[in-house]
């Protein structure tokens, strides 16, 4: 697939202000607390990147590495956690931060993989783009800085097999 066939969805200043007024919300609502925010990687960490910059109170930032679309431009239904090491979250606020809840598989198996390995002050899920007419599975994210259409999205760290993440703004792919 070629760059000259993608055609913007969300420009990066649109982006940009959504993930502002994502951090204003949490900046009142984790006021004068510490915040631990679990990043998918990879997708998810420009996103997390840029929204930590405009927290307010202190934050920790933890990493894992989950995995359910291999080189498709559908999930598989399988999610597999690449890398899961994470410090010790008992007794913390957590928020998890992902790129997109589409099928909603990735999303369950880590709130899930959370509460059962930790026991967690708080749990919140925030994620960059809904795109809930994909849901397989009950679950809603907290937070969620855009709706989608069904369309297969790039850029703003979302990739096709590895490719377009470096896009600074999301797009997607006209036939």
């Amino acid at each position: 697939m070629q760059n000259d066939k993608i055609k913007v969805y969300l420009t990066n200043e649109e982006i940009q202000q959504g993930v502002k007024n994502l951090a204003s919300k949490l900046n009142n609502l984790y006021k004068d607390k510490e915040l631990y925010v679990v990043c998918v990687l990879k997708g998810a960490v420009i996103f997390a990147s840029d929204l930590v910059r405009y927290l307010t109170m202190p934050v920790k930032m933890e990493f894992i590495r989950l995995s359910s679309y291999g080189s498709s431009t559908i999930s598989s239904g399988n999610v597999n956690a690449l890398d899961a090491s994470l410090s010790d979250l008992n007794g913390k606020d957590v928020l998890i931060v992902e790129d997109i809840v589409d099928s909603g598989l990735t999303a369950r198996y880590l709130i899930d993989f959370l509460n059962k390995n930790y026991k967690m002050k708080s749990l919140k899920f925030c994620s960059l783009l809904n795109k809930s007419m994909r849901r397989e599975v009950e679950v809603n994210p907290d937070f969620y800085v855009f709706d989608v259409d069904d369309k297969f999205i790039v850029g703003y760290g979302l990739d096709y097999d590895g490719d377009y993440r470096n896009l600074p703004y999301i797009g997607y792919f006209d036939k």
